[in-house]
């Protein structure tokens, strides 16, 4: 069963500069990684942006978030992503493709 991995940044400044800075950064790392199957950068409503991650273990999604905070601390830190995000590690329990 896949897993997701949300991490929500309500304190990013610049959303977009950040989305570019992980799809060229952080991106290629997680495909590297294990069990991935996709990587999604969100902008919040009312602010702050995000990222969605799918695993196809509990374990990838886990080791994942370890990669990707250690990344997001040395590359986002001035755009106010640095911070702990709000994390969410979670099981898919349905998938409707498009």
């Amino acid at each position: 069963m896949m897993h997701v991995v949300i991490r929500k940044f309500p304190g990013m400044q610049n959303v977009t500069e950040a989305a570019r800075r992980a799809e060229t950064g952080l991106g290629p790392i997680l495909k590297t990684q294990s069990g991935f199957k996709g990587y999604y950068i969100i902008a919040l409503e009312g602010g702050g942006g995000g990222s969605i991650s799918l695993f196809d273990s509990a374990d990838a999604a886990k080791a994942s978030q370890q990669r990707a905070m250690s990344w997001v601390k040395e590359n986002l830190t001035d755009l106010g992503g640095g911070a702990e995000p709000d994390v969410t590690i979670a099981e898919v329990l349905a998938h409707v493709p498009a």
